[in-house]
């Protein structure tokens, strides 16, 4: 089982290591790295660019995040392994929503510290939203429903960050509870995905607790 859940793992490492927010930059004449925040996210793409390259980013990046989550789930279908039981060899398969963890999980690290740009990628919202949709398409609708609520209010992209990541795991929980989510998995994952998401938003959450963060309510400096 191992050398399934390393391979997924790798490949979606590789896969959510692709900086969309950077090659889109560079296909306008520009590092995006030395611009606004300097994140190759999506929310600095948009300030730096624009709506349209800004949501060309998003998009890209839900969708390396989906993908690495659906391949998963394909590698695992479909990539056998010896298991002695008995004395008898027979062949076992790993279960679909382990082979998206591992997926989702090294996506959204690809994202967030990508390799060949010394380890300085994006903040993993737009990436997490894709291998949650992948995973978990009820969690993700919540999820993506309460970040536009806190982001209509308040403006503040790295605030609706937060606060669906910090929900991630409650709502979750609450779709086990109610039977429509199956494998508790799913709830560490979302504990895991949130923290560092959390995390990545350190700045972000100092200059909120400073009241220095910029929103798209008021024109200024780049939020993430």
């Amino acid at each position: 089982m191992a050398p399934v859940v390393l391979t997924i793992a790798f490949i979606a490492y590789l896969l959510g290591s692709i900086p969309w927010g950077l090659i889109v930059g560079r296909s306008q004449g520009i590092d995006i790295r030395q611009h606004g925040s300097g994140n190759i996210g999506a929310t600095n793409v948009w300030r730096v660019l624009g709506k349209k390259w800004g949501t060309i980013t998003f998009a890209a990046d839900v969708l390396k995040g989906l993908a690495a989550v659906l391949l998963a789930k394909w590698i695992a279908a479909h990539w056998g392994y010896s298991v002695e039981v008995h004395g008898k060899t027979t062949t076992e398969f790993l279960a679909a929503d382990y082979a998206g963890i591992a997926a989702a999980l090294g996506c959204i690290f690809g994202h967030s510290f990508p390799v060949w740009l010394g380890f300085k990628g994006g903040k993993g919202v737009a990436t997490s939203l894709g291998v949650i949709v992948g995973m978990m398409p009820s969690a993700a609708l919540i999820a993506f429903a309460l970040w536009g609520v806190v982001f209509k209010v308040s403006g503040y992209v790295s605030l609706a960050s937060i606060v669906a990541a910090g929900a991630l795991p409650v709502i979750v929980v609450g779709l086990l509870f109610l039977g429509w989510l199956h494998g508790w998995g799913h709830f560490f994952f979302a504990v895991a995905a949130g923290l560092l998401v959390i995390r990545r938003h350190r700045d972000n959450i100092q200059r909120l607790m400073a009241g220095t963060e910029k929103s798209f309510k008021k024109p200024g400096a780049p939020s993430e």
